[in-house]
């Protein structure tokens, strides 16, 4: 019930008029750049993914001419933004886990959240103009546009290794207080381990982690970044054939020896939830911990992720 209330609570009481027309008019749009980048990267086709609940890569790849499509909700307390000086409970409303196979090792992903909803709990100095009028904001997602590349196969005692690389787009509006309105960059190295095969099963246990470094960008300064460590380690545990329980940490480290830029700060999570696989569909939940100063403090997710058949004529 106090989910719902502050959901509810984060829509209706936006600092700017919001309505269901507003709402779809931008969903639409942001859509259609989806599909428009979509179309341009399978032209070309020479052209943080991850296992919902899990922030931390995998190295398993989509079938080639398959879309695996994530959609999620999270509810998450106490998160803060020290770029705008905003606090508060923050409600990401599609959650979106786009990716596709390209070829038997190569991956193509679009992540992001059409609509960010915060519930404002305190405001303190910010450091950019803002424009908000009453207790709550919202604004559009920085959609991240990555490929994912399986190097090695896992053999009987080395794991899989996999490398991923992409950007950050500047999708947000700075001015509505949640995101940075930057590109950023990222590249990093994934392992992967799978323990108790058995013929016709999945694993009893998946265990894989991710390690690489984030260029950031500094809002306030010019010709500047932030170069983050960027960490995950997360494991996959089957309990039957239809439920598994996932747990992770994951996060970006700041690498400087002073303070970080604003908006570059380091970040940290740890979650545990569970995966349930029903009607071909991957259910998930899982709850949030929080692990660095300027991480939220609590939460909880929801989501389900659907798989389709090959269908998509890439070129060979």
């Amino acid at each position: 019930m106090v989910i719902l209330t502050s959901f509810n609570a984060n829509v209706q009481k936006c600092g700017r008029p919001f309505t269901i027309s507003t709402l779809g008019a931008k969903i639409s749009l942001m859509f259609g750049r989806i599909v428009l980048l979509l179309s341009i990267v399978a032209s070309g086709a020479t052209v943080f993914s991850q296992q919902r609940p899990l922030l931390t890569d995998d190295i398993d790849i989509t079938p080639q001419g398959s879309i695996e499509l994530g959609v999620g909700v999270d509810f998450l307390q106490n998160a803060k933004f020290p770029l705008s000086g905003l606090r508060g409970d923050l409600t990401r409303v599609g959650d979106i886990r786009l990716r596709t196979g390209f070829s038997s090792n190569v991956e193509l992903q679009i992540e992001g959240t059409l609509q960010n909803f915060l519930a404002i709990n305190s405001q303190g100095p910010s450091a950019i103009p803002l424009n908000i009028t009453g207790n709550s904001t919202n604004d559009f997602d920085d959609f991240t546009v990555s490929a994912k590349v399986k190097l090695l196969s896992e053999t009987k005692n080395l794991p899989a290794v996999g490398l991923k690389f992409g950007y950050q787009m500047p999708n947000t509006d700075q001015a509505r207080g949640i995101g940075t309105n930057q590109i950023n960059i990222f590249s990093k190295i994934i392992l992967q381990k799978k323990f108790g095969k058995r013929q016709g099963k999945t694993p009893l246990a998946n265990i894989y982690g991710n390690l690489g470094l984030g260029i950031m960008t500094a809002p306030l300064a010019q010709f500047t970044q932030n170069d983050v460590l960027l960490y995950g380690l997360a494991g996959i545990f089957r309990l039957n054939d239809r439920i598994n329980i996932v747990s992770e940490v994951n996060g970006r480290l700041n690498t400087r020896s002073g303070t970080a830029p604003l908006g570059t700060e380091s970040i940290g999570q740890f979650r545990v939830g569970t995966q349930i696989k029903a009607s071909g569909l991957r259910f998930d939940t899982a709850a949030v911990f929080g692990l660095t100063k300027y991480s939220p403090r609590t939460g909880v997710i929801f989501g389900v992720t659907y798989q389709s058949p090959t269908f998509l004529p890439l070129a060979k």
